[in-house]
């Protein structure tokens, strides 16, 4: 076997166990009439901000995830609770449905900025707020930074975001050992590419401070993270930025990467109190239960 195909091996292993767990758990049919169909879910065009919930909430799935199947928890969760709230499918590669996040990160920041004037437009809203998973916590910054996103957005919110790059437990340290490796996922999936810390991607997007004014920034990292690694590397350095770490919440909390976007009700609580920090409640173990 030829050792890049090697070294893919661990990388094909997670994806496809990644791609196993963010499996819809009802029919892709029925989940996608449930997230679109207006009056039942998100994703309804017909909806107007209130008072107490002004500003729309935009959901970005994370690699491999689609704008159903990642927030089937999170984006009811936050409907129940009277948010306007609309996912997008972003980085889409030609012939692979489902799983996407895999193209060029710049060009999905581009889909993010045409989704969200839609989002202002159907709404009426002067600004919207973004909750984010993995590269979907990582990605708005681009838009922030550079394509004006920061005069639209009013808070970004990253769930286990890999904000400074990932070493892949170690995996991506061993890719300048094979020959072609890099050069192979970077035309074939360029966005897991752009992900790998030190990519030119994570280089400029970080040059000149992790922030941009205006943008209040809040990350929720697990000490248990086997994608974003270390997991302090979702952190972010700069004014209007709390980074808080899912087990200094609740240290009986075992989520790791996946499941702290799909399932844990401890960080959704966390991520609300920063989409509504005016009436935050304490986010413990209990918050299972909110």
């Amino acid at each position: 076997m030829l050792p890049w195909r090697r070294l893919l091996r661990p990388l094909a292993v997670l994806a496809l166990t990644t791609a196993a767990l963010v499996a819809p758990t009802i029919p892709a049919a029925q989940a996608a009439q449930a997230a679109s169909a207006p009056g039942s879910g998100w994703n309804n065009w017909s909806c107007r901000p209130t008072a107490a919930h002004p500003r729309p909430v935009v959901l970005v799935h994370g690699t491999l995830g689609n704008s159903v199947d990642n927030w089937l928890g999170f984006a009811p969760y936050l409907v129940n609770r009277g948010y306007c709230v609309y996912s997008l499918d972003y980085g889409q590669l030609p012939g692979v449905p489902f799983f996407h996040g895999l193209g060029p990160i710049e060009k999905s920041a581009a889909q993010l900025d045409v989704f969200v004037d839609r989002v202002l437009a159907a709404t009426g809203a002067a600004k919207t707020d973004i909750v984010g998973h993995s590269q979907g916590g990582m990605m708005p910054r681009h838009y922030l930074k550079f394509l004006g996103g920061a005069a639209k957005v009013n808070a970004l919110v990253g769930l286990a975001p890999d904000n400074h790059g990932t070493t892949l437990s170690g995996l991506t340290r061993l890719l300048p050992y094979f020959p072609g490796a890099e050069d192979l996922i970077s035309a074939s999936t360029p966005g897991l590419a752009d992900q790998i810390a030190g990519s030119a991607f994570i280089t400029r997007l970080n040059e000149g401070g992790d922030t941009v004014p205006g943008v209040k920034y809040t990350v929720i990292a697990t000490r248990y993270d086997e994608v974003v690694t270390p997991y302090r590397s979702a952190f972010l350095d700069g004014p209007n930025v709390r980074n808080v770490v899912l087990q200094d919440l609740c240290a009986l909390d075992l989520s790791e990467h996946v499941t702290i976007g799909l399932t844990d009700r401890i960080a959704w609580h966390e991520a609300l109190n920063a989409l509504d920090p005016a009436h935050a409640e304490r986010t413990t173990c209990a918050s299972i239960f909110q």
